[in-house]
């Protein structure tokens, strides 16, 4: 989708986006347990109602929070909804790394969302990617878009603040929740991604967000961790005691050395490479 298309003078309005989707028939939608593609599932379930479909993909490098989340959301708006299985480490390209893995990884989704859509009848193919995405190079939206997905929420030219804005005013559970990405997002690029290497991040956020810190992420380069937290929670992160804490805990997952990240969490536009 070329970003001249996504320039509308205003946004389009959510009852306009439901009527396209309805105007194209039955819909899969690929739901990770984001606000954004849970939106659009919400826009899918009015248009359509029993014509909609939501599709979660668990793997290796979603965590098991978000799939969880994906339930809770799609039970709240009441569409028919899929966890289903996928492993993008069964492609080499993916385990190796380079700048433009995500488009191996969703090459991989796609497949199997396409499958599933047509076992099903569906006739449109949807994701909650949104004009903000655009801000930075996204291999996976070009996979994505290669795959025949729509995305309706880019094509309406809404923000993630629209976005925000229409989820709270529709009740959805995770209106507020943070943007996360996929656990091998946390590798630093040329780095093999692995199995073993994934389910250690996993454990080390898991374990900051047990002690309440409300984004986290587990970088790993070089068999060291650099923790990221929110920047206005740095400073709690970096109390001696929790401090050695971390430390304990992320060496006893085997990685060593240990940091926290000065500036806390960054957004992909401000981060060089575009990890998130």
């Amino acid at each position: 989708m070329e970003i001249a298309r996504l320039s509308p003078k205003m946004p389009t309005s959510e009852a306009e986006i439901v009527r396209e989707i309805a105007q194209r028939g039955s819909a899969l939608v690929a739901l990770s347990g984001g606000v954004d593609s849970s939106l659009v599932a919400a826009f899918a379930r009015e248009a359509l109602g029993p014509g909609s479909l939501a599709v979660t993909l668990s793997g290796p490098a979603v965590s098991s929070e978000e799939v969880e989340r994906a339930r809770r959301v799609a039970t709240a708006i009441g569409i028919e909804h899929l966890v289903v299985p996928v492993d993008p480490l069964a492609r080499t390209e993916y385990r190796a790394n380079p700048a433009n893995r995500c488009f191996f990884c969703r090459s991989v989704e796609s497949e199997v969302l396409l499958r599933l859509g047509r076992e099903h009848g569906c006739r449109q193919y949807l994701d909650g990617i949104h004009r903000d995405d655009f801000a930075v190079d996204r291999p996976g939206t070009r996979a994505m878009d290669a795959a025949g997905f729509d995305h309706p929420l880019a094509r309406a030219g809404w923000t993630k603040i629209e976005v925000r804005a229409a989820a709270h005013r529709r009740g959805l559970p995770n209106w507020d929740q943070p943007s996360d990405a996929c656990l091998a997002s946390r590798i630093a690029t040329g780095e093999p991604i692995t199995l073993e290497l994934l389910q250690r991040v996993e454990a080390g956020e898991r374990w900051l967000l047990a002690r309440g810190f409300r984004r986290v992420r587990v970088r790993a380069r070089s068999g060291g961790a650099r923790v990221e937290v929110d920047p206005d929670e740095v400073d709690r992160l970096a109390e001696p005691v929790l401090a050695a804490e971390l430390e304990r805990e992320l060496n006893a997952l085997g990685f060593d050395p240990v940091t926290v990240d000065p500036r806390g969490y960054r957004s992909p536009t401000d981060r060089a490479g575009g990890s998130q």
